[in-house]
């Protein structure tokens, strides 16, 4: 079973790494643009700054450094995200009404899978294997 849960750990967090490194990092001006046009104020600090979050939640997850923690930074991204880029109720247009409405709902199921996630790593704790640390949480019952 510690073969599938890693498994499932790392395919989880290559959306991070494609976000964090596809977009934020390689594509700053052009993700800058995108936050900047959904209204978000300072935008290149911030796709730079949540680039850092998502590496580093995608680092947590696939290695097993408190992946606990990984996936609660990777929901508490997600989450914010899908309310602050992906708001397409306020869109006119509808086929950006579409696209928003696609990657906020996209944004929300990642969320319930990290919370998923967050759940069962602080639960078993020590006893998922394959990871370099146990969980920071201690949800065990």
């Amino acid at each position: 079973m510690d073969v599938v849960v890693l498994i499932g750990r790392v395919l989880f967090a290559l959306i991070a790494v494609g976000s964090a490194f596809g977009g934020h990092f390689m594509a700053t001006d052009s993700t800058a643009g995108y936050a900047e046009s959904r209204g978000v104020k300072n935008p290149r600090a911030m796709v730079l700054v949540s680039g850092v979050l998502l590496a580093a939640a995608a680092v947590s997850l696939m290695v097993g450094i408190y992946a606990d923690l990984g996936a609660l930074l990777f929901g508490s991204f997600t989450l914010l995200t899908a309310f602050t880029i992906h708001h397409f109720w306020t869109d006119e247009d509808e086929m950006t009404k579409q696209m928003e409405m696609t990657n906020f709902m996209k944004n929300l199921s990642i969320t319930g899978g990290a919370l998923l996630a967050f759940a069962l790593f602080a639960t078993a704790g020590d006893d998922i294997g394959l990871t370099v640390t146990g969980s920071l949480f201690d949800l065990g019952f």
